[in-house]
């Protein structure tokens, strides 16, 4: 098969996608090729994890409490020294950092980065897929940069996007302008544009989540569930699908359809997810690509958050088939 010779590439398309904007200054063009370096490093690391020896506990926790392996120390490591050497961001907050990371005076930038280096990691061992998830705001204060400017909320958001290490790896990208995916071809090292403006289905044939938990649910989403799985009045039952990644799980669900949920329950009331380096970039994905996304009451770009930390319930998907959900916990809960 001969070489496409004009290939759209994720590094032409941000270049043009930064031409939208007469007085741009190139600082966020600058920002997405960092990550986009990271991703590229990660995803070499997560090919060769078992012959470098890669896999295994780090010997360490993160902030959750959950047993670092070596491949998030690396990837975090990947995502904080390629971001301080772009000099465009003054302060990041990583899944894996208890506290916010402070970029050096000289080497900082306006933007305020969000992000989990490696989502799905207790799936490495057994080759399941895993991501990265990202989100991006502009630092909002006039001075020194504080915490004010990591809590922002989704609508603010000027790009968010996840990576995704599959069969192939894939970047999935917005910046407030619809959704673009772009599939790393490793025989020129580029993220090639494959997927054009992503659109999410009106209405799905798949719901996912972890139904192990299905006895800890509120009453509407145990209903909304049950309607799903029926046949009645000739209908067809929903598929259940669920990988326990969230960017495999959400990927899914905006290339087919459906819905994607991680509900609370009484042992987590607050939700599992976290917000800022989770939630809000999935969403702010899936709302660009014409879908949905709620905390069971309010879009989750509206949540304000109030911690670095925070965790929410989300639903997001299809627009018809979030709007059901809601109808089910308005009515029963």
């Amino acid at each position: 098969m001969p070489m496409d010779s004009d290939s759209m590439t994720l590094t032409r398309f941000i270049i043009n996608d930064q031409r939208r904007f007469p007085e741009a200054s190139g600082e966020l063009t600058q920002l997405l090729q960092s990550i986009q370096s990271a991703v590229k490093a990660i995803s070499s690391a997560v090919r060769r994890a078992g012959v470098a020896k890669l896999y295994g506990i780090a010997g360490d926790t993160n902030v959750q409490g959950e047993e670092v392996k070596k491949l998030d120390v690396l990837s975090n490591d990947l995502f904080i020294n390629m971001i301080k050497s772009s000099y465009t961001s003054c302060l990041m907050v990583s899944e894996e950092n208890e506290n916010v990371i402070e970029v050096e005076t000289d080497k900082q930038g306006k933007y305020v980065i969000s992000f989990d280096p490696l989502d799905g990691s207790s799936n490495i061992d057994c080759l399941v897929s895993i991501g990265s998830i990202f989100s991006i705001h502009k630092k909002l204060s006039a001075g020194e940069p504080g915490l004010s400017d990591v809590l922002q909320p989704g609508r603010t958001c000027v790009a968010a996007g996840y990576a995704l290490y599959g069969s192939a790896t894939m970047m999935v990208l917005s910046t407030g302008n619809g959704v673009n995916g772009f599939m790393l071809d490793p025989s020129i090292g580029e993220f090639v544009l494959t997927d054009r403006d992503m659109r999410v289905k009106p209405r799905g044939k798949i719901y996912s989540l972890n139904e192990g938990y299905a006895e800890a649910w509120s009453t509407g989403l145990q209903e909304y569930v049950k309607a799903k799985k029926s046949t009645a009045d000739g209908k067809k039952a929903y598929g259940q699908r669920y990988i326990g990644s969230m960017v495999a799980d959400v990927h899914r669900t905006l290339k087919y359809g459906g819905i994607f949920m991680y509900p609370p329950t009484k042992d987590a009331p607050g939700g599992k997810l976290r917000l800022l380096y989770e939630c809000i970039p999935m969403a702010f994905i899936m709302e660009n690509a014409g879908g949905m996304s709620s905390n069971g009451k309010i879009s989750i770009l509206d949540i304000v958050p109030e911690k670095i930390h925070q965790r929410v319930p989300i639903y997001l998907g299809s627009n018809d088939d979030v709007k059901e959900l809601l109808c089910y916990l308005d009515k029963h809960d």
